[in-house]
C-alpha cells in the first residue's frame, strides 16, 4: 500500500513541478494578495476632498472647518456660497464631501441651537464610512471644547459639570492598524481558496487527459490515489500559509499572540476541510472550465458567508445558518483568536469541533463520490 501511494505522491509532485508557471502562480498570488492588501487597500479613507460653503464666515464657523482640516480626514478644495454649489461640486466628482454653515454661526454656537450641515458621496463605501463617522466625532469634539471654555469662563471645571466619565479601550489592535484585521482573515482565505481550486483542478485534469483510466489499470486503489492527489497540495498549502504569517509578521509588523503550533494543528485540520470540499466539486464537474466556475462560486460565497467581509453576528438566521457550509466560517474566528487575540483551546472549543465534524462529514461524502466517479 505505501509503495503504491507513493509512486503516486512522487507522480503528482513530479508533475506540479514541471508545470512551472502553475506552480510559481499558486507559489506567488498569497504573496501578491497580502501586499496589496497591505499598501493598495485601505478602508480607512482620509485627505476626504471636501467643499466648504461657510455663510458665516465668523470666528466660530472658521475654527468649525479648521477642526475638520486638522483632522487629516478631509481637505478643503473649493470654498463655494450655496448647498446647492456644494451638490453640484459632489456631483462633478470634484469632491467627496461638503459642509454648509449658516449665518449667524456664533451666536448660534453662544444659544446652544447652532446646526451644520455636512454632505457624503454616498455612492462610495468606504468614503461614505469614514467620513460620516469622523464627521460626527469633530462636532462632537469641537461642542465639548466649545462646552468647556464656557464652563472655563464661569469658574466651573468640566468634570464637575458631568456625571459620567466614559473611559475607551480597545483590545488587542489600541491603534486601529487595518493589518491587524486583515491577515488572520486573508489566511483563512487563502487556505480555503487554494486547496480547493488545486484539488478540484488536479483530479479533473486528468479526466481532461484521459490518463485517469491508465490510472485506474494499476494495482492502485482509490483511497491511495487519493491520498497521493492530496499531498502535493497540502506541501504546497503549508509552505503559502508559513510565507503569508512571515510577511505579515515581519514584514508589517502584525503581532502573533497564539501558539503556533496550536495554529499549525488547526490549520491542517482546515485544510483537510478545503480538500474535501475541492474533491467534491472535482466528482462534480466533468471538465476543467465547469471545475474553475464551481471554485469560483463556492470562493465567493464562502468569503461572503463566512465572515470574511461582513460580520456574521448581523447576517437574517437564513443565511447565518448557510455560512456553516463553508469552512471559512469555522477557521475564521479560530485564526482571528489565536494570531490577534493570543487565545487557546479553551476559547475555541465550539469552532474546533465544527471543524471537526464538518471534516469528517466533507471528506466522507468526497471520497464516496470519488470512488463512485471511478468505477
Amino acid at each position: 500500500m505505501l509503495k503504491r501511494t507513493w509512486a503516486v505522491i512522487q507522480k503528482e509532485f513530479i508533475q506540479t513541478l514541471r508545470d512551472r508557471s502553475t506552480l510559481i502562480m499558486m507559489l506567488s498570488l498569497p504573496i501578491i494578495q497580502l501586499l496589496l492588501f497591505g499598501y493598495a487597500v485601505d478602508m480607512n479613507v482620509e485627505h476626504i476632498p471636501m467643499v466648504v460653503a461657510d455663510q458665516s464666515l465668523d470666528a466660530e464657523s472658521l475654527a468649525y472647518v479648521d477642526a475638520l482640516v486638522n483632522s487629516k480626514y478631509f481637505d478643503v478644495i473649493e470654498y463655494v456660497v450655496t448647498e446647492a454649489e456644494v451638490i453640484a461640486a459632489i456631483d462633478a466628482g470634484r469632491a467627496q464631501a461638503g459642509v454648509v454653515i449658516p449665518p449667524g454661526f456664533s451666536a448660534h454656537v453662544e444659544q446652544k441651537d447652532a446646526q451644520v450641515l455636512f454632505l457624503v458621496d454616498g455612492s462610495d463605501l468606504f468614503t461614505v464610512q469614514s467620513g460620516y463617522r469622523m464627521a460626527s466625532t469633530i462636532a462632537q469634539s469641537y461642542a465639548g471644547d466649545v462646552m468647556l471654555k464656557k464652563l472655563q469662563r464661569s469658574g466651573l471645571s468640566m468634570r464637575s459639570s458631568l456625571p459620567i466619565d466614559t473611559s475607551v479601550r480597545i483590545l488587542y489592535n489600541p491603534d486601529l492598524e487595518q493589518l491587524w484585521f486583515v491577515v488572520p482573515n486573508i489566511l483563512a482565505m487563502l487556505m480555503q481558496t487554494q486547496t480547493i481550486a488545486m484539488t478540484a483542478a488536479a483530479v479533473v485534469r486528468e479526466r481532461e487527459a484521459g490518463t485517469i483510466e491508465q490510472i485506474l489499470v494499476t494495482p492502485i486503489r482509490p483511497g491511495e490515489l487519493l491520498i497521493g492527489k492530496i499531498t502535493p497540495n497540502i506541501v504546497i498549502a503549508i509552505i503559502n500559509v508559513v510565507t503569508v504569517l512571515a510577511m505579515g509578521t515581519y514584514l508589517f509588523k502584525v503581532p502573533f499572540r497564539g501558539n503556533f503550533w496550536l495554529f499549525s494543528a488547526l490549520a491542517m485540520l482546515y485544510v483537510f476541510s478545503g480538500l474535501g470540499l475541492g474533491l467534491l466539486i472535482s466528482t462534480i464537474a466533468k471538465t476543467l472550465n465547469q471545475a474553475q466556475q464551481l471554485v469560483m462560486v463556492m470562493m465567493f460565497l464562502g468569503v461572503v458567508l463566512g465572515g470574511f467581509i461582513f460580520p456574521r453576528s448581523t447576517m437574517p438566521l437564513g443565511l447565518y445558518l448557510l455560512g456553516y457550509l463553508f469552512p471559512l466560517s469555522y477557521f475564521i474566528p479560530i485564526s482571528r483568536g489565536i494570531i490577534s487575540k493570543g487565545v487557546g483551546m479553551d476559547a475555541l472549543w465550539s469552532n474546533f469541533w465544527g471543524l471537526v465534524i464538518y471534516s469528517a462529514i466533507i471528506m466522507l461524502i468526497a471520497t464516496r463520490a470519488f470512488r463512485q466517479g471511478l468505477e
